[in-house]
């Protein structure tokens, strides 16, 4: 006869695997008597690790603390209060502090309380586990930045639809292939900061603008589509071949990259380049400083994402997500999505747009192009 830890082991198991388990199916697959099972899952239920469904049990259910939650005033409706909610990123640098540091305070002020996981990029295996290990934890909702690419990808996400409790997709949204998966979701509008990008320069005379970007950024898709659309949209010559990736910042072989981006341009008549992300923007102005090439005079530059963009030489122009509120408006989807049991609640959808930082990488109106 397994001992009881690892019955509660595989009882957990098999509930995360189906999302729900008769009791039957259990005294089957246990080899154990039916007393012997409900003991297991008494205990389980009492941790807050499953919950007791008609004849059998599944993950635990928003349902579960309704009474303890009185609900306080959101944009979304009324919020659940003392929730634990989990949070999986693919980082804990660079991008993501601050949209941890929202989400943060929006779960403190209904005095819950926030319990982060970080995975990996591009880990859709991390993804599940770290998001199993905060339903065992007892998260009463989640806030999921997963890998949103590739079948693997794909399965976690289906997987992820099937939770029975509340989950806000952050700065993702499902793949065109699971267009109808019903995943709310908090994003920025990416592509639009590309859009808003190219249309400052050319509000600035430039007509020529290359897209300089990095293979590891999941933001980098939509930074493309966004930057073909103005381009589109807005009648400008042709820009083939100015969609450039490059290696990050630091890499090996980066200040070759760099250099080679910087000739290229200018054998194209390119002088505005749209960077992603500040490191490599950073970057570009060093090598462009050891060619005699005066950022902004020869060269404007727009960063997307102002991490640090305004401590560069000179100090960039910059497109900014605004992380922390994203931060803040999925932590408030998911606590009010928690108390708003038994009504109905259509998918949320909710896109912010980035703003334009002007600072000196490009104020200034460039000299007549070549033609």
């Amino acid at each position: 006869m397994p001992l009881a830890a690892e019955r509660q082991e595989r009882i957990l198991a098999a509930v995360r695997k189906h999302g729900m388990v008769r009791l039957s199916d259990l005294v089957t697959q246990l080899g154990v008597t039916a007393v012997t099972v409900r003991r297991d899952v008494t205990l389980l239920a009492d941790r807050g690790l499953v919950q007791r469904v008609h004849g059998g049990i599944a993950l635990p259910h928003r349902a579960q603390t309704q009474p303890a939650r009185e609900g306080v005033p959101g944009a979304y409706g009324p919020m659940a209060t003392r929730a634990l909610v989990g949070m999986v990123v693919p980082s804990v640098e660079y991008y993501w502090p601050p949209v941890i540091q929202g989400a943060h305070a929006a779960v403190a002020a209904a005095e819950g309380r926030l319990v982060m996981r970080a995975s990996r990029w591009d880990d859709p295996a991390e993804d599940r586990r770290q998001i199993n290990a905060l339903l065992e934890r007892g998260a009463q909702a989640l806030l999921i930045a997963p890998t949103t690419t590739g079948d693997t990808a794909t399965e976690l996400l289906r997987w992820i639809g099937s939770l029975t409790v509340p989950v806000i997709l952050v700065e993702r949204r499902p793949p065109q292939e699971l267009l109808t998966l019903a995943l709310d979701a908090a994003m920025t509008a990416h592509a639009l900061g590309a859009g808003l990008a190219v249309r400052h320069f050319v509000t600035l005379g430039h007509s020529r603008i290359a897209l300089i970007t990095t293979r590891q950024s999941p933001t980098s898709t939509a930074l493309r589509t966004g930057w073909h659309d103005a381009v589109d949209t807005l009648g400008l010559p042709s820009h083939e071949g100015l969609d450039i990736e490059v290696p990050s910042y630091g890499a090996p072989g980066w200040a070759k990259a760099y250099t080679g981006v910087l000739r290229r341009s200018r054998d194209l008549g390119v002088r505005a380049l749209l960077v992603h992300s500040d490191r490599e923007a950073i970057g570009l102005i060093e090598r462009a400083r050891d060619q005699d090439i005066s950022v902004p005079g020869d060269l404007a530059i727009v960063t997307y994402d102002d991490e640090i963009g305004a401590a560069s030489d000179p100090p960039l122009t910059a497109v900014r997500p605004q992380k922390h509120r994203i931060g803040r408006i999925a932590a408030e989807l998911a606590l009010a999505k928690l108390a708003d049991v038994g009504e109905e609640w259509p998918v949320h959808r909710v896109e912010l747009w980035p703003t334009v930082v002007v600072r000196e990488s490009c104020g200034t109106v460039p000299r007549p192009e070549a033609p």
